[in-house]
C-alpha cells in the first residue's frame, strides 16, 4: 500500500510518498516547466520518498514550483509495492504555495488563501482598492508580462532604481513565488490583500503591459508604460479587421498611462498611433533591458546554462500566434543543434509559458523559463527568430540574424501584417524551411549583410548606448514619480 501526504519540513513544503517492501529505484515530480527528484529512505519493510514542493533553475535559488499540473513518476525498480497513491488530499496552503492531490496528479497553485480568492472576496477586495484608501507611499509597483516573471525594462528601471535611490520600496507584480524578483524588492502575489494594498499605495507603477483587473488613478500616481518591444507586426488599432470592442478596449487601456518609453522615433511613431497615444510623454531613450548587451560576455549565462565555453550557441525564438497557444513547431531542435554542431536554446515567447512545455533532446535546452532575455541574447551567437521584437534588440550585438519564415504569407496577410517589408530590410537571410535555416547557418557568409545591418542599427538602436536605465529613472527621479 503506498500513501501520501503533505509535510512542512521548516519553510520547504514537501510531497511525502511511503510504502512497505523495497523502496523504488527513483520518484520524480514532472510538471510542464519543472520537475523535482525525491530524497529516498528506507530499506527493507518500508520506504519513505520526500519530494521538495521546490526547485532551482539556472543557478537561482530554490523556489515554490510554478503553478501548474505534476505527474508522479515512479520507477519502482526492485520495489514490489511502489505505485502511484490513489487517496487524494484536499488543497492545502503550503509555505509558498497552494497544492492539492487528485489521486494522479499534484495541482499547485499560488499561495493565496482561499478565503480571500473566492469571486467574493476578490469584488470586496477590488471595491476597496478603488476606495484607494491607503495613503501614498514612495514606492514602485512592478510588474512585467503579467507577472509570469521578473524581467525587461521593468527589471532594469529597478535594478537603477535600486542603485541610486535605495530609500524607494520596490514592489514585484507575481502570479505566483515561483518568480525571482530582484534583491532586496518585494513579491506580492496577484490577488492577495498585499497585492491589492501596494498596487493602490504605490506612488509609480512600471509596466511593460496591459494593465489588468480593475484599475482606478488616483491623484499622485503616476503610470510609467515601457511596452516590451518594438513591433514589426500590426499593433492594437492596426490589427486587420476592425473591432469596435477592441478599439474601445485599446483606447480605455491607453488612457490608463502617463508616460510611455520607446527605444526610438521609429517605435515611437508606431505605438503612438497604435494605442492613440496623444499629446502626453513619449520618451524616446532606449530600452533599458538591452544595456547588459554592452557589457555582459555572457559567460556566465553559460555556466549557469551548462555550456562549454567552446560551444557555438543558436537561440531560436520566435514570437506567438494567435492561432496556438504554444510555441510553433516550425524547427526540430535536435536536429539543428546536430546539423549545425550547436547548442540550441529554444525560447518561446512569455505568452507560450504556462501552456507550453519545455523542449527536450540532445544538447536543446529550453530557456522558455528563464528569467531574462537579455542575458540569453548575450550567450548567443545567432539568433534564429521571425517577426518578434527581439531582431531589434538582438541587433544591438551585430552577431548574425537569420529568418525562419514558412508562413509568411499567412501571417502578413491574413494574422496580423508588417509594419514594413521585412524581406526588403531583414539584415539576415529570410528562409522557408530548416534545411535552408541549416544551410544558410552553414554557407552564407554574414558580412554579406553589412550594408543592411548597419542601416538597421541605425534606425532601431541609435539610443541604445547601454545608459538607458540610467536616462529614464534620472527622468523618474527628476519629475518627481517617486523621492530619493
Amino acid at each position: 500500500m503506498t500513501d501520501a501526504r503533505f509535510v512542512v519540513d521548516g519553510s520547504t513544503a514537501v510531497l511525502e510518498i511511503s510504502g512497505t517492501g523495497p523502496r523504488p529505484a527513483s520518484v520524480t515530480l514532472i510538471g510542464r516547466r519543472a520537475r523535482v527528484s525525491a530524497r529516498l529512505h528506507g530499506r527493507g519493510r518500508t520506504w519513505r520518498a520526500e519530494v521538495p514542493l521546490r526547485a532551482a533553475r539556472w543557478g537561482g535559488p530554490e523556489l515554490p514550483l510554478p503553478t501548474g499540473e505534476y505527474r508522479l513518476s515512479i520507477d519502482v525498480g526492485e520495489a514490489t509495492d511502489a505505485v502511484v497513491p490513489r487517496a487524494p488530499i484536499p488543497l492545502t496552503v503550503l509555505p509558498g504555495l497552494r497544492a492539492a492531490w487528485t489521486g494522479s496528479t499534484l495541482r499547485v497553485g499560488p499561495p493565496v488563501d482561499p478565503s480571500s480568492d473566492s469571486g467574493e472576496a476578490q469584488t470586496a477586495l477590488e471595491k476597496r482598492y478603488a476606495a484607494h484608501r491607503e495613503p501614498l507611499e514612495n514606492a514602485v509597483f512592478f510588474e512585467s508580462f503579467y507577472g509570469r516573471n521578473a524581467s525587461c525594462n521593468p527589471l532594469a528601471i529597478d535594478r537603477e532604481l535600486a542603485r541610486v535611490a535605495p530609500a524607494v520600496t520596490r514592489y514585484w507584480s507575481v502570479v505566483d513565488l515561483s518568480v525571482q524578483v530582484p534583491p532586496g524588492a518585494v513579491a506580492l502575489v496577484e490577488g492577495s490583500p498585499e497585492w491589492w494594498r501596494a498596487r493602490s499605495a504605490a506612488r509609480l507603477l512600471v509596466v511593460n503591459d496591459w494593465l489588468r483587473r480593475r484599475f482606478v488613478r488616483r491623484r499622485g500616481q503616476t503610470v510609467l508604460q515601457t511596452w516590451h518591444g518594438t513591433p514589426l507586426k500590426r499593433l492594437a488599432l492596426h490589427r486587420p479587421g476592425f473591432d469596435p470592442r477592441r478599439a474601445v478596449a485599446v483606447v480605455r487601456e491607453a488612457l490608463r498611462w502617463d508616460v510611455l518609453l520607446a527605444q526610438s522615433p521609429y517605435a515611437a511613431r508606431v505605438l503612438t498611433k497604435a494605442y492613440a497615444f496623444l499629446r502626453r510623454p513619449v520618451w524616446i531613450e532606449g530600452y533599458p533591458r538591452n544595456d547588459v548587451l554592452h557589457t555582459d560576455d555572457g559567460a556566465r549565462t553559460r555556466r549557469a546554462l551548462g555550456i562549454g565555453d567552446e560551444e557555438r550557441v543558436l537561440l531560436y525564438a520566435p514570437t506567438w500566434r494567435d492561432d496556438r497557444d504554444a510555441i510553433v513547431d516550425f524547427v526540430d531542435p535536435t536536429t539543428l543543434a546536430q546539423a549545425t554542431d550547436s547548442v540550441v536554446l529554444v525560447r518561446g515567447h512569455s505568452r507560450t509559458l504556462l501552456p507550453g512545455e519545455d523542449a527536450r533532446g540532445p544538447r536543446v535546452i529550453d530557456v522558455t523559463g528563464y528569467p531574462d532575455t537579455a542575458r540569453l541574447l548575450a550567450v548567443a551567437d545567432a539568433l534564429i527568430t521571425d517577426y518578434s521584437s527581439v531582431m531589434f534588440d538582438f541587433s544591438i550585438t551585430g552577431k548574425p540574424m537569420y529568418f525562419l519564415v514558412p508562413d509568411l504569407e499567412h501571417y502578413r496577410g491574413a494574422m496580423r501584417g508588417f509594419y514594413f517589408d521585412l524581406l526588403d530590410a531583414a539584415p539576415g537571410p529570410v528562409v522557408r524551411t530548416q534545411d535552408d535555416l541549416s544551410r544558410a547557418i552553414e554557407e552564407i557568409d554574414p558580412s554579406i549583410f553589412r550594408e543592411r545591418y548597419e542601416r538597421w542599427q541605425r534606425i532601431f538602436n541609435a539610443r541604445d548606448d547601454g545608459h538607458a536605465a540610467e536616462r529614464v529613472v534620472a527622468r523618474i527621479l527628476d519629475q518627481g514619480f517617486v523621492e530619493r
